[in-house]
């Protein structure tokens, strides 16, 4: 079944309020504002709660958090689960060789090898429940970075991080792949009106929202494991925070659409592949905010602009796989690399600014791009490969 636009669904008298956390400095979509107008108007929308990282999406703005007496699945999307986490390396800046390195990460690509019945299992889940995708990091605006600390802004917290300078960290953006996608093409018929609190179908998509939520961290964790394993290190998580996901709030369902969960004591910002991300310490304005803020920079323009943007000769191609940090970008997908450019994402600096202002976070540690993996392979190639690793996994499980 095809997209049902937001503004199909029909209007109620009274549009619930709608707070924002930025202001006029701050890159916002007309269309994104038009969104947020009719997410306000939807049935059993109690308030909404819109940040800085704002832009449109498919089925309604990215980058907000919303309250509902019902579930609306489309507010949450088919990526259920998906969010930062981000972690320690065991190795310092200064042991790191980047060309090597670089090309080590390639083995992230393509589909992990390991027993994921396994791990499934020991996270509480079916052993058999999508493990042909765990560990992938999939397309879009998912990766997987290496970075390190281009500034210490709270001496304090990051000591009791454990985090020093000299550290190199890894950020994991990627959220439940084939299981999310799966429980989404389920409950295409409730876009409209949403499912009913207490109904059947409720307790059904919830039951397995939850196991999506699951999945999808612990698909964080194996692609950091694979990556640590590429680059011969350890790696410890510093934290963790979804940002595609319901939970309950004041006897309504709280909806956050690229929105970090952020009633946990630290929540990673990710930047553009050529920007600096952030590690935030929530502040006291979070509860004001659905206990939420920004997840990222938030896109500044639509995929289907960008090639007409950047990336338009060979030469722009290729400088598009470096950044301004002397990091690089491994990208075989050339439409890939060029609409996710670094230019088609706001400036996370002002993300931040907003934040720090609206009283919603603190600032921990800069952290700069050393290597952004987004895929390795060619994106027919990409296609082939994962064919060919299902097939030799399910002769393995037979």
């Amino acid at each position: 079944m095809g997209n049902l636009p937001i503004e199909d669904a029909r209007a109620k008298p009274v549009a619930a309020s709608v707070d924002t956390y930025y202001s006029d400095k701050t890159w916002i979509d007309s269309t994104a504002n038009a969104q947020l107008a009719q997410l306000a108007s939807l049935p059993g929308v109690a308030g909404v709660k819109a940040f800085p990282d704002l832009h449109p999406g498919k089925y309604g703005p990215v980058g907000c958090a919303v309250l509902c007496d019902r579930i609306y699945p489309q507010l949450v999307g088919n990526d259920i689960g998906c969010g930062m986490s981000l972690f320690a390396l065991d190795m310092p800046r200064r042991k790191l060789n980047l060309s090597k390195a670089t090309e080590r990460l390639r083995a992230v690509d393509g589909l992990w090898t390991g027993d994921a019945g396994d791990r499934l299992r020991s996270a509480g889940l079916a052993g058999d429940l999508h493990p042909m995708t765990l560990g992938s990091i999939g397309g879009g605006n998912h990766f997987c970075e290496v970075q390190s600390i281009a500034e210490i802004s709270d001496e304090t917290s990051a000591q009791v991080i454990g985090l020093s300078k000299n550290d190199l960290l890894l950020l994991v953006h990627s959220g439940s792949r084939s299981f999310g996608n799966d429980i989404f093409s389920r409950v295409q018929n409730s876009l409209q009106e949403g499912l009913v609190a207490g109904s059947s179908a409720a307790r059904v998509y919830l039951e397995q929202h939850d196991e999506a939520v699951i999945w999808a961290r612990l698909n964080r964790q194996v692609i950091a494991e694979r990556a640590a394993s590429a680059l011969r290190t350890g790696l410890r998580l510093v934290a963790d925070s979804p940002h595609n996901l319901i939970e309950t709030h004041d006897d309504h369902y709280l909806h956050r659409k690229g929105a970090a969960k952020a009633d946990i004591p630290l929540v990673p910002l990710a930047g553009s592949r050529d920007s600096l991300s952030y590690l935030l310490k929530p502040a006291h304005n979070t509860a004001s905010a659905y206990s939420s803020i920004s997840h990222g920079a938030g896109r500044k323009y639509d995929r289907r602009s960008m090639p007409g943007r950047v990336g338009g000769t060979r030469s722009e191609r290729e400088k598009l796989a470096r950044n301004s940090f002397g990091g690089h970008v491994v990208c075989a997908d050339k439409q890939m690399l060029i609409e996710e450019a670094a230019s088609a994402y706001k400036d996370s600096s002002q993300v931040l600014h907003e934040l720090v202002s609206a009283g919603l976070a603190a600032s921990v540690v800069s952290l700069a791009p050393v290597i952004t993996f987004k895929n390795a392979s060619p994106a027919k190639q990409t296609v082939g490969r994962q064919r060919q690793a299902r097939l030799q996994q399910r002769g393995r499980q037979r």
